[in-house]
């Protein structure tokens, strides 16, 4: 879950990796470092805390002249977050640099043999190991970086995205990967070249980029280019380069204090620009290609099990009562991160649906593989174009929400919904689970939630003020019902995210069951009390809630005067149908959550210990 950066070209390399840095933060942000080679000498700088702390300590330790270098971000697995354990790791001796996002597994096993050959370790992670074989193998073998590389990959059982630089052959860059992202920017003259966890970090400079895919490793150099080879036998891969799709200023913060604010309120565009070109309202049509083209697929499929991770989990909890309840297939939802290791049953009549904001989910991948494996037929739902579970599915739908920076993911969750519902929606119409005027009906309050969305976002001041009172909270329960109870469970982990308070979600008739036994003056508990659905339920629920003097915060229909009456506080959302009500009562609990984070003085967008692509198991 680490950020790894590289440059090789005509232009200094300093800037272009600390800014590339700071745009890959999300990933990881416990430590950080930089190497550079000016031509005589490599210098390397890392230090514990933020990319803002690396520049400090280069100011002091450096000079920043060099054309060629690598720098990484972050986000700490074997070892603590130190000066030590920060990468670029250094061979023994002191010709080979490497930066590392991913896990080797087998570190020890190589560790031990490396140690009775004499290599001595100075940090206590995996990659220091790698280096240090990757030199054991060029100096055995008399073989040059980019054999020694494959070599040494070939002994490794793990996940890696790595890029490796030799000072003694400075117009070269070896990068590979395996289970963690990598791309690669190429100048408009091929006389440069970026090497990057995502595009961001180049998108000023380059629309072209090359994504390695798993076991490929490519060679980069100085006016020569990019040479791809399998790193298992060695055989040349065609370079596919591609044209990048997203701009600077969508990366960039547009005016808001955080990027979690500005992906909040981005969220009416996002939905929109997720359904536009396939909710055809008028013509009483949804066309996704990935969708038509499997119909026969969904349509023979006994049932459908939805895996994903996190916020994207919650996601698929929605999705499971839309599919069951609009289009009658039966559906499973997973943690991918359990799937795998539970022999799942899964036959050839099933459908998979990963779903995950990056397409990089570590976990979400190796339950995709299994399912493959299995016969069954997988649909990808992701944010990323090119990502690698785009291309590691049978089909899938993009969710069009545009670059989500914060770490905490909101417009990921409603663009994820809205894909969702499309599929569930296209479904009930070919299966005749839907009549005619219900599937009218749902297109036409679909197309009307970005409008809605934005009147549920001019509520912000009114929660700002119930987030001043709760703050101090050491707990909290979020309760709903039906479709609203996933997103009780997605509330509760954003305030988790980004305040560090204590949360919960339940289903509102589970408190009874355990729950209750918390509930006292000082616990403020959210309930999402809509009209649709189990109002009356949800309601008994409160006034339980209400004998026992716990603090009630409402989410509530526009005009609600049953609920306002037990209450609090009530935060009023817009009238829509209860399919699609997640996609409303979702926005004051993201804004609760950020609001209360930012009372507290926490890192918004970058909460302790997470990180926003979770590329390692």
């Amino acid at each position: 879950m680490c950020g790894i950066v590289g440059y090789l070209g005509p232009r200094e390399a300093y800037p272009i990796i600390i800014e590339g840095l700071k745009r890959l933060e999300y990933r990881g942000y416990d430590s950080a470092g930089i190497a550079l080679f000016d031509g005589t000498n490599l210098k390397v700088s890392k230090t514990k805390g933020k990319v803002a702390d690396l520049e400090n300590r280069v100011e002091n330790e450096i000079t920043k002249h060099g054309n060629v270098g690598i720098g990484h971000t972050r986000w700490a697995t074997h070892g603590v977050p130190n000066d030590i354990n920060s990468h670029p790791h250094i061979s023994n001796s002191g010709d080979l640099v490497i930066i590392h996002n991913g896990i080797i597994e087998n570190y020890e096993s190589l560790k031990q043999e490396l140690t009775s050959r004499g290599y001595t370790f100075q940090s206590d992670t995996d990659t220091e190991v790698l280096i240090n074989l990757i030199e054991d193998v060029k100096t055995q073998e008399k073989v040059k970086l980019g054999q020694a590389v494959q070599i040494a990959l070939n002994q490794v059982i793990g996940a890696y995205a790595i890029a490796v630089f030799d000072k003694n052959k400075p117009e070269e860059v070896v990068v590979a990967r395996l289970g963690s992202p990598l791309a690669i920017g190429i100048g408009e003259n091929e006389d440069e070249f970026f090497i990057a966890s995502d595009a961001s970090p180049f998108l000023e400079y380059t629309k072209n980029a090359v994504y390695l895919e798993d076991e490929e490793m490519a060679i980069i150099r100085f006016h020569k280019g990019v040479k791809i080879r399998k790193i298992k036998d060695d055989s040349l891969v065609d370079t596919y380069v591609q044209e990048l799709q997203i701009n600077l200023e969508q990366i960039e913060k547009g005016g808001f204090d955080h990027f979690m604010l500005k992906e909040i309120y981005e969220q009416p565009k996002a939905i929109k620009d997720t359904y536009r070109g396939r909710l055809l309202r008028n013509d009483a049509i949804i066309k996704m290609a990935g969708v038509e083209d499997n119909m026969k697929k969904f349509l023979n499929a006994n049932r459908i099990i939805i895996v994903a991770c996190g916020t994207s989990w919650h996601a698929g909890l929605v999705a499971e009562y839309i599919f069951e309840d609009l289009a009658r297939i039966p559906v499973e939802v997973e943690y991918a991160s359990e799937f795998r290791y539970r022999n799942p049953v899964i036959t050839e009549n099933d459908v998979v649906i990963a779903i995950s904001q990056s397409g990089e989910t570590a976990d979400t991948l190796a339950a995709i593989k299994l399912a493959k494996s299995k016969g069954a037929f997988v649909f990808g739902v992701c944010n990323v174009v090119g990502s690698s579970i785009a291309r590691e599915t049978h089909a899938g739908a993009y969710t069009h929400a545009g670059p989500e920076i914060g770490v905490a993911s909101t417009k990921a969750f409603t663009t994820q919904i809205t894909v969702l519902t499309l599929i569930a929606l296209r479904l009930a119409r070919a299966k005749g689970t839907i009549s005619s005027s219900d599937f009218r009906q749902h297109l036409l309050e679909l197309e009307l939630i970005p409008n809605k969305v934005e009147k549920a976002l001019k509520s912000d001041a009114h929660i700002k003020m119930i987030a001043e009172i709760y703050k101090n909270s050491r707990n909290c329960l979020y309760l709903g019902r039906g479709y609203n109870f996933p997103v009780a469970l997605e509330g509760a982990l954003k305030l988790k995210e980004i305040s560090y308070i204590h949360a919960e979600g339940y289903p509102a008739a589970e408190m009874k069951h355990g729950p209750i036994a918390l509930i006292d003056e000082n616990m403020p508990i959210v309930v999402i009390a809509t009209k649709k659905g189990h109002y009356e339920k949800v309601v008994s629920n409160i006034q339980e809630i209400k004998s026992r003097k716990g603090k009630i915060i409402g989410i509530v229909t526009e005009g609600d005067t049953q609920v306002k009456e037990l209450a609090d506080h009530v935060i009023e959302v817009p009238e829509t149908l209860e399919s699609l009500s997640p996609l409303l009562t979702t926005i004051p609990l993201q804004l609760l959550s950020y609001h209360i984070a930012v009372m507290l003085n926490k890192d918004v967008d970058q909460p302790r210990n997470l990180a926003k692509s979770v590329t390692v198991e």
